[in-house]
């Protein structure tokens, strides 16, 4: 199941993040990590029709959009980051993964955030 999901990820990237975390625990899975694969695969059926769409007139404007989660995991307390990079209306790179290290501040968070997304930018 973790294996199809990971197949679906390259087109479905509102699922990335909670298929690794799925994936993460492949080797002990207990009833709570089918629950959440089930979970999964409820979204994609109900969310079938949603695609990406590039349209040809765009402008030219590179933007960039971070958020963070003040320690998010609750296992070793780090931040998740989340970063997405458009050009024009074009979603060209994203990225969400935890953090390195761990934020002692809301704000630290999200400056690693942001940090990470303008290294993308760059």
């Amino acid at each position: 199941m973790i294996g199809s999901l990971l197949y679906l990820t390259a087109s479905r990237l509102d699922i990335v993040f909670s298929v690794c975390m799925c994936a993460c625990f492949q080797s002990s899975p207990k009833e709570s990590h089918l629950t959440a694969v089930k979970r999964i695969f409820r979204y994609l059926v109900s969310t079938h029709s949603l695609d990406l769409w590039y349209p040809k007139e765009s402008t030219s404007n590179l933007i960039g959009y971070s958020d963070a989660d003040f320690a998010g995991c609750k296992i070793d307390r780090k931040s998740t980051s989340g970063t997405c990079q458009f050009f024009g209306n074009a979603l060209v790179s994203w990225s969400s993964r935890k953090q390195n290290s761990i934020a002692l501040l809301t704000a630290e968070a999200e400056y690693v955030a942001a940090g990470n997304c303008c290294a993308q930018l760059l």
